[in-house]
């Protein structure tokens, strides 16, 4: 006798800034699941064009959708400012949902994506996070956005078991957030997954829009995560060198060393701490096996 599949409840959020030539295609590849989500959020931060008339006309359509509009600062900062934006939305929730989604306002996603990560979160009661892949165009084709491991979930398609984003404590408003908190599920024993069978078209390229201040971020959040020295060392090369950029590990590491010499607020404790530099030497080990 087979066992029915328990039909999950699906809550996003999608921070929007100015995403008036993509925000269209996101919600119309939304409504168009498989499996239809039982909310979407919409927060508009401060648009000066046309993306709050579009959304409009989906919440006009669908009452499952709705718009918030908010104004923050113009000034564009990873982490603290499209996590703000996401609190805006996630606050005028309830509490009735199995699964949390925090997307960004240009992708497009395959009709099957919600279903699929449905029957992964079904199938496994440990399973705390889980994504498909981002792809990008490139000479008319479609080609994987490679940044980052492929076992990393993208900041851009996160999505989150209940019982695991309430255990990590939510998002953290900062740069890293979208690293740190796959390290406090693995720190709590949850898994994550990555399907690589579910390709999401990413319409914007991570990073166009970053500035000189955002690099120093980039040191800053290794601190805040309690890398150490020696492990900042190490992922500011290996970033630098994926990114082509020597000038980027120098922002890095000066982003590091002043947030150090600042005595910035830690993101995790000093028990989580040691756990992720753990976890961080265990991976830097494995790739000279």
């Amino acid at each position: 006798m087979s066992t029915k599949l328990r039909v999950l409840k699906f809550y996003i959020v999608i921070p929007a800034h100015n995403e008036q030539d993509s925000i269209g295609l996101t919600l119309d590849s939304l409504v168009r699941q498989t499996l239809l989500p039982k909310q979407i959020v919409i927060v508009n931060d401060n648009s000066t064009d046309g993306t709050q008339d579009i959304i409009e006309g989906y919440t006009s359509k669908y009452p499952w959708i709705r718009l918030v509009n908010t104004k923050s600062s113009n000034e564009h900062l990873p982490g603290s400012k499209i996590i703000n934006a996401f609190y805006k939305g996630f606050e005028i929730l309830d509490n009735d949902y199995d699964v949390i989604c925090k997307f960004d306002a240009d992708l497009i996603f395959p009709a099957n994506y919600l279903e699929q990560i449905a029957k992964h979160f079904n199938s496994n009661d440990r399973l705390g996070m889980v994504s498909g892949f981002c792809y990008i165009e490139k000479n008319n084709n479609w080609i994987l956005e490679n940044l980052t491991n492929k076992d990393h979930i993208r900041g851009a398609l996160k999505t989150y078991k209940k019982a695991c984003f309430i255990q990590i404590g939510k998002l953290k408003p900062s740069m890293g957030w979208d690293t740190v908190d796959e390290l406090l599920a693995k720190y709590y024993k949850w898994e994550i997954l990555t399907d690589e069978s579910l390709h999401v078209k990413h319409l914007k390229p991570t990073g166009t829009s970053y500035n000189k201040g955002s690099k120093y971020l980039q040191g800053e959040a290794m601190y805040k995560m309690r890398y150490g020295f020696k492990i900042t060392l190490i992922s500011a090369i290996k970033l630098a060198f994926k990114k082509q950029s020597f000038i980027l590990f120098k922002d890095y590491m000066a982003g590091y060393f002043e947030a150090k010499k600042n005595k910035m607020s830690f993101l995790v404790t000093e028990e989580q701490g040691r756990f992720i530099r753990k976890l961080r030497w265990k991976g830097i080990m494995n790739k000279f096996n």
